[in-house]
């Protein structure tokens, strides 16, 4: 089983208790809430990647009403929940590095923990496939935790002893490529995010225009 399915295994068993988890989590909120500002369109359409249980999406359509929502996922029990969780929303299974089979163009898109689970190519790539898809002036949402040396990354172990392959990120490169593909940086936010041990992880926000 490679490093894809093992995470799509997890995620789907456990659906539930990231629901659970996340749903009303709010540290992350004003990013999101500058996400929503920063989309001036009336009736925009957004791409979400790597969805989960609909907790980003529930938490937009609250501020933004108007989004016309698009929340993709690949574990089965996580596009339930989220349709579940926003009827007037569309979700679709759906790999978050394939998402250009779409065929369509977006004025925004949010991949919140999408890139802990992509590679550092798969990453550039994602960055590089958003400003294809994306409209002029569109808005592309990233997350995730960073650190300063690849040496992190690997498989960690999560609350239920289920092993999952976590890529931690640099913001070096990440803002290198959103440059290098047309964008522009609107902000860079560093979370403290709590663990269960009482450690803290840095989590890293860039929202940029293309």
């Amino acid at each position: 089983m490679n490093k894809s399915q093992k995470a799509i295994e997890v995620f789907n068993n456990y659906a539930n208790l990231y629901e659970e988890r996340f749903m009303n989590f709010d540290l992350y909120n004003d990013t999101f809430d500058l996400f929503c500002e920063s989309i001036g369109k009336i009736n925009p359409k957004i791409l979400e990647l790597a969805c989960g249980p609909g907790n980003v999406t529930k938490y937009l359509l609250e501020k933004r009403p108007d989004f016309i929502i698009l929340g993709t996922d690949l574990a089965p029990n996580m596009i339930e929940l989220a349709q579940k969780n926003n009827p007037s929303a569309d979700f679709q299974l759906l790999d978050c590095r394939h998402f250009l089979q779409l065929n369509k163009k977006f004025d925004g898109i949010m991949c919140g923990f999408g890139l802990p689970y992509l590679s550092e190519s798969d990453s550039v790539q994602l960055i590089k496939d958003a400003s294809i898809c994306l409209h002029q002036n569109g808005i592309l949402y990233l997350s995730t935790m960073e650190e300063n040396e690849d040496r992190k990354s690997g498989y960690k172990k999560g609350s239920t002893g289920d092993e999952i392959y976590i890529y931690y990120h640099q913001a070096a490169y990440l803002i290198k490529a959103l440059h290098e593909f047309g964008f522009k940086i609107i902000s860079e936010f560093r979370k403290n995010f709590p663990e269960k041990d009482g450690t803290y992880t840095t989590d890293l926000i860039l929202i940029a225009q293309k």
